[in-house]
């Protein structure tokens, strides 16, 4: 599929298709039905269309008909909505397409597409149709809905809270908006005004366990464990079905299932009419009491079906990032990087830490926003945004790094400031954006911010690797659902790390998990001599700090370091041969890397 936004199949350009609505718009309209025929998600072309069948009077097509068709039905577009349910993208493809060159200027065709294109992961192509959809019919709440959760999806979250506000400006009594405004204002870090919109839609709707759930998650993240409990306590006594609540007091790592709540559990997987999704967190949760209670037979075997419910719902392919490092580790040489010394953006401000979920990020985190001079932030996703507007999914990701002038890379680096600083609320030096996921990105962090400090948290690979495979993550991390995929995830992230050691010495500092849980004083003194700062006693005392934790080792971090879950893998290693398979001599060489030359 094209993606040109600013051509016209015969060479013209939109920037002059305006001028020739005014002068020929049965021309215009010819020139973008052939445009859109290539590049049927842009919105902007839609957008000039629908101007061009309203210049020749084809008012049908006028927003002043549009509302009509919201509330109506269109078999055109019921056959493009059962087929984007079934994920057949093909024939919605084609059914839109057809429906748009003739209508383009229905807000539901807009949406559908939109959504199309978000499954494409085409996201910003997503977001400007949805836009158009809403900017067409500002009633219509699924586009609103639906581009709420695209937004949230690249942390935009101050936006989300004002869509959902001109939602209940329209209709105040739309209550999923005010539950979609209160999530995005808890992502955003406004958790008093989350927890009093939450506390104000209990009062009115307290027999939705989803309200209970949330409400126990800003409560669990505010450091308020007790009451966060109780909350989610709550949601399962208003449903005992409800397997994301079983799933996130699971997740609390401090709650012990009693016979109980196993026998709740049990029954709700053994009821036919229970959704995929409440089954397999049920799972998850089944999993983790079964674990708890020592029968590691029986907590193995919820793991396993609860990791193959959502893998066969994934499209995710292991091959693809071991491609995209070892392209990446052939053009990100050491004379790339001596060609571009000097370059980027030169402010000293972020540390990043990355590596693999589960690795103990958290609790470096955590430690280092308990100096005086760093502010915790969250997992953000703006290196990710910033590499995939230079075409890392969609495009010539690496003719385009190196087409970049120093301007454009110093731009980049800017850009990624700007983007983050709504969430540096403290106003200290320094602050951490810890998305793990990061690791892939290294050397463009070098590239566009080369004062910025990177810390890769790396744990031994088997107990990396089983406590991804028993975590559920709300997006994301599609590798961890599979013990041969982990281990190939991970081996790929190793590889990556050396390389970026190979040509770019002492550049990323490593954090061994195992070290800093046995030497913690040495360990923090180290990270600190790396960032340039003094010693605090307060890093020491981390368990003291409050802040905000979002990351499931929440409670964890909130406690003295413990020896305890270093070893509690070794339970499951009769299970863990496809995780040793696909590590091969990366599980081995650890805590080093292997030679990768020679394997």
């Amino acid at each position: 599929m094209s993606t040109s936004p600013d051509t016209v199949t015969d060479g013209g350009s939109l920037e002059h298709i305006p001028e020739l609505i005014d002068r020929d718009p049965q021309e215009a309209a010819r020139r973008l039905r052939e445009h859109l025929g290539g590049d049927p998600l842009d919105a902007k072309g839609y957008r000039l269309l629908a101007q061009a069948l309203a210049a020749i009077e084809q008012r049908a097509n006028s927003r002043g008909e549009l509302r009509t068709f919201v509330r109506g039905a269109d078999p055109l577009l019921n056959q493009a909505a059962a087929a984007l349910a079934k994920k057949d993208l093909e024939t919605a493809e084609v059914v839109l397409r057809k429906r748009l060159l003739e209508r383009p200027a229905e807000p539901v065709a807009l949406f559908l597409m939109g959504r199309l294109a978000h499954e494409l992961d085409f996201d910003d192509e997503a977001e400007d149709l949805l836009w158009l959809a809403i900017e067409l019919a500002p009633d219509f709440f699924p586009a609103r809905f639906a581009l709420a959760s695209a937004l949230d999806g690249h942390g935009r979250h101050a936006e989300v809270v004002s869509l959902m506000d001109e939602a209940l400006t329209n209709d105040p009594g739309q209550e999923l908006a005010s539950f979609i405004k209160a999530a995005a204002l808890g992502r955003a870090g406004r958790f008093d005004e989350s927890l009093a919109l939450y506390e104000r839609l209990i009062a009115t709707s307290g027999n939705n366990p989803k309200l209970w759930l949330n409400y126990g998650l800003i409560l669990k993240t505010k450091g308020r464990s007790d009451d966060g409990l109780r909350a989610m306590r709550q949601a399962v006594e208003v449903d005992s079905h409800a397997g994301e609540a079983w799933w996130n007091l699971s997740n609390l790592k401090t709650v012990k299932f009693g016979a109980e709540d196993i026998s709740a559990m049990t029954e709700a997987i053994e009821d036919e009419g229970l959704g995929e999704d409440d089954r397999l967190h049920i799972h998850f949760a089944l999993g983790k009491a079964f674990e708890d209670s020592g029968d590691t037979d029986q907590a193995f075997g919820h793991y396993a079906k609860a990791n193959q419910l959502r893998r066969i719902r994934l499209n995710h392919d292991p091959d693809d990032i071991s491609k995209e490092v070892a392209a990446s580790t052939r053009f990100f040489t050491r004379e790339f990087f001596e060609k571009h010394a000097g370059q980027g953006c030169p402010a000293p401000d972020p540390i990043f830490i990355v590596g693999m979920p589960r690795s103990g990020s958290t609790l470096v985190e955590q430690i280092l926003a308990s100096h005086p001079a760093i502010e915790g932030t969250t997992e953000l996703p703006d290196i990710g945004f910033l590499a995939k507007k230079l075409g890392r999914r969609h495009g010539d990701y690496f003719g385009k790094l190196s087409a970049l002038s120093a301007d454009a890379i110093e731009d980049l680096g800017e850009e990624y400031l700007a983007r983050t600083r709504p969430h540096r609320v403290e106003g200290r030096i320094r602050f951490i954006d810890k998305m793990p996921n990061n690791w892939v990105h290294v050397p463009l962090i070098h590239l566009i911010l080369p004062n910025s400090k990177i810390i890769d948290a790396r744990r031994h690979p088997l107990a990396t690797g089983f406590s991804n495979f028993k975590q559920h993550y709300a997006r994301g991390q599609a590798f961890s659902y599979d013990l041969g995929w982990m281990g190939r995830y991970y081996a790929d992230y190793v590889r990556m790390m050396a390389h970026v050691e190979e040509v770019l010495p002492g550049r990323v500092h490593r954090v061994i998990h195992e070290r800093l849980v046995e030497d913690t004083e040495a360990e923090i003194r180290r990270m600190l001599d790396y960032l340039g700062l003094p010693f605090d006693d307060a890093c020491l005392r981390f368990y003291e700090t409050e802040r905000a934790v979002r990351t499931p080792s929440s409670e964890q971090v909130r406690r003295p370091i413990s020896r305890e879950g270093l070893e509690a893998w070794r339970k499951f290693d009769p299970w863990l041969t496809p995780l040793k398979e696909a590590l091969g001599p990366v599980l081995d060489a650890y805590p080093d890397a292997p030679d990768f030359q020679s394997v």
